[in-house]
């Protein structure tokens, strides 16, 4: 089944990311500081939320990445356990290249480093301005030396300590509200998560629950595990794969073993497709994409979009089935809303269930449209007329890849969404995913007899969900509330040491947690 990129907001709310706030219009597309008061604004309903209210144990484990606080250390206005998850246990941020030593930094690195040469420029200039009061040269008072010392000095700590100091502020792990780790050891994490999720589900086993357990596998870093170290023949990043494999092996194993498979609903799949600028001297890192284009973080190509989606249900879902619709993450919320028995949600959401679509009941998912974003942009249209085997593709604008004729944004490392970063065409791109799957054939009037069609049904489309970005109209179906506000702006994202989760007394923070006991 083929799955769509939507940004974590949009798979735990069954929304489009934007109408949380968390669309970028700038080079920053995700939370690059967890001492930040960015993220998941308290106003948004999680499906765990959801579950949660109809009696459900609903726990997290893994990576969270949609921030803790607020206004203060310690508010967690936007924890996981705040956002309808009973527990919590994992990086409530995500994996950096900070956390693993010897990766080096991907957290605004251009800019750290021309601070760091005007820093030293400052310091050229305060040791020439000594020099000459020393030589009598100028008549320089020394209280002024000290007084533009102290404010210099002050300027550097603030740029210095938060990204010095980017492991400790980024790279923690959290027990519910607690601080258990810091900075967390990547080593033993991957058995840590495992056994946290296999007790959870021992726990809950004779009551309805509901866990999410988001791995730090495949995202790079890639680490090593003494026990997978080697294992594949594909290198780091085959490592990798070969343990995410022993994991959930390990969980269906679990749920097998408490008797709980056939009314337990299983469901595998990942947040994007493989992250092909990240590479070096060992080769590539983030996965492959096959014959599709693009990867992670360019919009609407397929490479960055598509990616599997497995469902185990032996009590319900028959087995073997392929289903080929397009469908959404989004469409999670839904589906969980549904089987639980819980009312529809007063706000508007983009996804749909997909139970008619897994049991076999029809081919084709609700989805005639899907809109697909670069940051706050958008990017893409897909449309799946009725009755049609085909799925157009229609692109407003692509990333442009560097350097020419490469497959990626090699020279950024990443791909942008706006500026000169892009290229706009008008006419759009487009592409049918029926036959043309790697977007290689670019459409026209000569080539697709329901080109003009396309076009005017894919604007027609942008027209009416621009719309439902607005207040509610008498005849719209959802109320719908005022825009979130931009929580990927630099005031949002900017570190704040008032806001950071520390272990221990801040700025000192630090902690280790008792791996022993935690595997037992």
């Amino acid at each position: 089944m083929p799955k769509h990129l939507s940004l974590p907001a949009a798979f735990h709310t069954g929304r489009y990311a934007l109408r949380a706030g968390l669309g970028s219009i700038g080079r920053v597309q995700v939370l690059l500081f967890l001492g930040g008061s960015g993220g998941l604004p308290p106003t948004e309903t999680t499906f765990a939320k959801k579950l949660q209210e109809q009696g459900y144990t609903t726990g997290l484990v893994g990576k969270w990445h949609l921030g803790v606080n607020c206004e203060h250390r310690g508010d967690h206005c936007h924890h996981p356990n705040t956002h309808g998850f009973s527990y919590f246990y994992g990086l409530p941020f995500t994996l950096f290249n900070d956390c693993n030593p010897g990766e080096g930094t991907d957290v605004l690195a251009d800019l750290k480093n021309l601070l760091w040469r005007l820093t030293l420029m400052v310091a050229l200039a305060l040791l020439s301005l000594v020099c000459v009061r020393v030589l009598g040269l100028l008549e320089v008072s020394v209280s002024f030396i000290v007084a533009v010392t102290c404010l210099s000095l002050l300027a550097f700590s603030v740029w210095f300590i938060p990204f010095h100091f980017l492991r400790t502020w980024n790279c923690i792990i959290m027990r519910n509200q607690e601080v258990v780790e810091q900075p967390m050891v990547l080593d033993t994490l991957p058995q840590r998560l495992l056994g946290e999720a296999q007790g959870f589900i021992e726990r809950n086993a004779d009551r309805p629950f509901l866990l999410f357990l988001s791995l730090a596998h495949v995202h790079t870093p890639l680490f090593n595990s003494p026990g997978f170290a080697g294992k594949s023949r594909h290198g780091l990043y085959g490592d990798n794969v070969e343990e995410v494999d022993y994991m959930i092996g390990r969980m269906t194993e679990t749920v097998d073993r408490l008797g709980l498979a056939n009314n337990t609903m299983m469901y595998f799949t990942s947040d994007h497709g493989g992250f092909i600028e990240d590479r070096d001297h060992r080769g590539q890192k983030g996965g492959w994409n096959g014959i599709y284009k693009g990867g992670k973080a360019m919009g609407g190509w397929e490479g960055g979009i598509r990616v599997p989606g497995i469902f185990r249900w032996p009590g319900r879902l028959p087995a073997g089935r392929v289903v080929d619709t397009p469908t959404s993450l989004m469409d999670l919320y839904p589906t969980l809303t549904h089987l639980a028995g819980s009312t529809h949600s007063h706000r508007l959401l983009d996804g749909y269930n997909l139970m008619p679509v897994l049991e076999g009941r029809t081919d084709r998912s609700q989805h005639e449209f899907m809109f697909h974003y670069c940051g706050a942009y958008l990017n893409a249209v897909r449309w799946h007329p009725p009755g049609s085997e085909s799925v157009y593709k229609v692109h407003f604008f692509t990333p442009n890849f560097s350097p020419p004729g490469a497959g990626g944004c090699y020279k950024t490392k990443l791909c942008f969404c706006d500026g000169h970063h892009v290229t706009h065409h008008n006419p759009p791109l487009i592409y049918d995913l029926y036959t043309d799957p790697s977007e290689s054939r670019n459409l026209t009037s000569d080539t697709e007899p329901r080109y003009q069609e396309v076009l005017q049904q894919t604007a027609r489309a942008v027209e009416l969900h621009r719309a439902t970005f607005t207040r509610a109209q008498p005849d719209m179906p959802h109320p719908l509330l005022e825009p979130a506000p931009n929580q990927l702006s630099w005031e949002k994202i900017l570190w704040r040491p008032w806001l950071q989760p520390c272990c221990g007394t801040f700025p000192f923070c630090g902690c280790k947690e008792n791996v022993s006991s935690t595997l037992a």
